[in-house]
């Protein structure tokens, strides 16, 4: 196990499967995520929106990438999300396999 500092995880939810494959599609060639994740089912979503409680069915990108692509993967996101506010967080990821994470830096450099 290496310690992975340097690499993200990016959650983003999307209002449509085709959008989240769309978004996939986009950060992998441009090599601003070594990996997108969309969860084909979708998942229950609850928030407030302009002060009311909103109900969303939604699907899930989970993204994998480095903290040097997160501002230009943060903007390719917005750019191709129907959303005014989309979902984009990163937790860092604190661990993995020595070549997951070697093969992860190499995908997006």
């Amino acid at each position: 196990m290496k310690a992975g500092g340097k690499n993200r995880i990016v959650l983003v939810t999307c209002r449509t499967l085709a959008e989240g494959r769309r978004i996939a599609r986009s950060v992998v060639s441009k090599r601003l995520a070594a990996c997108v994740n969309v969860v084909l089912s979708p998942i229950d979503s609850y928030y407030t929106w302009k002060g009311k409680l909103e109900a969303a069915r939604e699907f899930l990108l989970v993204i994998k990438t480095t903290t040097k692509k997160l501002t230009e993967l943060e903007k390719e996101v917005k750019r191709l999300h129907t959303y005014d506010v989309p979902e984009f967080i990163a937790l860092p990821i604190v661990g993995g396999s020595k070549s997951y994470l070697q093969w992860l830096a190499s995908s997006v450099n």
